[in-house]
């Protein structure tokens, strides 16, 4: 099944819900609470309240963070890190840069800011110290430091090799490679994977992927992280990209037994067919003929998918369910080309959206798509 709980689920409202119903329909009160679960997609509400117990000990919500009172080594973890809501962006990333800059001995005194910081000296005087250092939360998000480590974004130019170094070194300190939380209590884990992995919904500029991806990734799944990573694979469905399915599939993603998250959350979680079916209907609506050819040789079944051929648009400026015409898409992905073409065929750079009533221009800059933001700036002053 799959959990359809809000954000930060608890389990009183969810009581008092299920009290609710009890009253309005004159049912049992059991009646009500095995409807309440059903709602959320739970077969049961024992099964419910399992789930919600195990998450209220995984679930964080950075965004809930209070960073004006976090000490310097805390705020640095926090604007380093990746935390999946709107405030993700490249100057958060670079204050942390400048934070380090003027603050360098911050990462002595933190395991978890040497972490963000992806510092093998100071990891390794931190572990010479405390070894059990490598599997203790802490910092602002009470994270274990290799969670900070695949979820930094900060500008520091490090090397792959500098990069694993220092996340080879929490592994060596006994650092759990299937370490993860769950984002605001829903049920799809962010793993260590999820992090290094990154994108998601605000787009590859705003929530991108470790600069050094493929190199932290094999390590991690050399090291025992489990190939079958759900967040991970909705938040890169949404490009034509497929280097992660490459390298997960290398490590056993087509047949891999219950991970540890599946097996400690149960049905809470999405089913691998409801996995691959979400994975499936994606790529075909927006014709990514090369991924369902990369399921199918792995064995997946993509038969009966009707598989749509992207083309022009007959008009340039027809709007979809939210309003958003062509352009608004195309400068959301950076596609130059195509937003060349679409202003050559009569695009209106100045309508807006019907959800956020903002234009192609405004929707560039949301995104931190600065090139497609300035062939929009230069048409306009054409």
């Amino acid at each position: 099944m799959a959990s359809r709980l809000p954000n930060n689920p608890a389990l009183d409202k969810l009581r008092d819900e299920a009290r609710t119903l009890q009253r309005a329909n004159h049912t049992p009160l059991h009646q009500a609470q095995l409807t309440v679960a059903r709602r959320y997609g739970f077969t049961s509400w024992p099964a419910l309240v399992h789930y919600l117990r195990e998450a209220a000990a995984l679930s964080v919500d950075p965004g809930a963070v209070d960073e004006n009172t976090l000490d310097p080594a805390d705020r640095f973890c926090s604007w380093a890190s990746l935390r999946y809501n709107e405030s993700d962006a490249p100057p958060r990333w670079q204050s942390a840069a400048d934070l380090l800059a003027a603050d360098p001995a911050l990462v002595e005194r933190s395991v978890w800011a040497a972490a963000a910081a992806a510092d093998p000296d100071a990891l390794a005087g931190h572990l010479r110290k405390r070894p059990a250092l490598a599997n203790t939360g802490g910092g602002p998000f009470g994270w274990a430091p290799l969670m900070y480590l695949c979820y930094s974004r900060v500008p520091l130019s490090h090397t792959a090799e500098d990069v694993t170094k220092a996340a080879a070194l929490l592994l060596d300190a006994g650092a759990d490679p299937n370490a993860g939380y769950l984002w605001c209590g829903l049920s799809t884990p962010f793993t260590l994977l999820t992090g290094v992995f990154g994108e998601g919904e605000q787009g590859p500029r705003r929530q991108p992927r470790h600069p050094q991806a493929a190199a932290l990734a094999t390590l991690l799944l050399h090291r025992g992280a489990h190939p079958v990573d759900q967040q991970t694979l909705y938040n890169r469905m949404f490009r034509p990209d497929n280097s992660h399915l490459d390298l997960l599939f290398a490590h056993g993603l087509a047949d891999a037994e219950p991970s540890p998250w599946e097996r400690r959350l149960g049905e809470a979680m999405e089913t691998r067919e409801q996995m691959w079916q979400r994975q499936i209907h994606w790529a075909a609506e927006h014709g990514f003929t090369e991924r369902l050819d990369l399921l199918a040789r792995h064995g997946i079944d993509i038969s009966g998918v009707d598989v749509s051929v992207p083309g022009f648009p007959d008009d340039p400026n027809a709007r979809d369910d939210d309003g958003a015409t062509p352009l608004h898409q195309a400068v959301w992905e950076g596609d130059l080309v195509l937003i060349r073409r679409l202003l050559d065929a009569g695009a209106d750079p100045s309508l807006t959206d019907g959800r956020f009533g903002s234009t192609p221009l405004q929707w560039a800059e949301h995104a931190y798509q600065t090139e497609a933001a300035d062939l929009l700036r230069a048409r306009r002053r054409d």
